[in-house]
This record gives C-alpha cells, structure tokens and sequence, in this order.
C-alpha cells in the first residue's frame, strides 16, 4: 500500500567557513606566542612544586602567570599583536 509520500532526501547545503582564510591570524602574533610560553612554563614549575609542596615557588610560579599575561598585553601595545605595525603574518600553505 503506498501512501504517496517520498522518503528522498533533499542533498545538504554546502557551509563554507570564511572564518579560517587567510584572516589576521586568530592570535598566532610573538605577542601571543610570547605570552603563551611564558605561562605554559610558569604552570609546569607551579605544578612540580605544588607536587614536592615547596609553596614559594607555587606562588612565584602565580606570579609569573601574571607576568606572561603583562608581557602579551605589552607588546600588543607594542605592535607585535594581531594587526599590529610590528606584526608580519606568515603565509599558511
């Protein structure tokens, strides 16, 4: 018995996403690169100190999360941020 109705799908619409062109970057800057490295340091000292429980240098390891975040902060200021005059995006291939 056939009902009259059709079970087609209708083919999907293509989505492209713009956003990942060769834009600005999405913060691939020395500022951010800087910034990046420098915290991702100060964490892994933070975390084998907090493991052999040497608090001092936990809260240095802290403190230098700021410096990090200071120095990014700077150098966008600086130029060398996304967009910055200082900054020379690299050609992805």
């Amino acid at each position: 018995m056939s009902t009259g109705t059709s079970n087609s799908v209708a083919p999907a619409e293509s989505s492209t996403d713009d956003s990942h062109d060769a834009g600005e970057g999405h913060g691939n800057s020395p500022a951010a690169w800087t910034a990046v490295v420098i915290m991702l340091v100060a964490f892994a000292v933070g975390t084998i100190a907090f493991c052999f429980d040497v608090p001092i240098v936990v809260w240095i390891a802290a403190g230098f999360e700021i410096v990090g975040l200071l120095v990014g902060l700077v150098m966008k200021r600086m130029g060398y941020g996304v967009g910055g005059h200082r900054y020379v995006p690299k050609a992805h291939h």
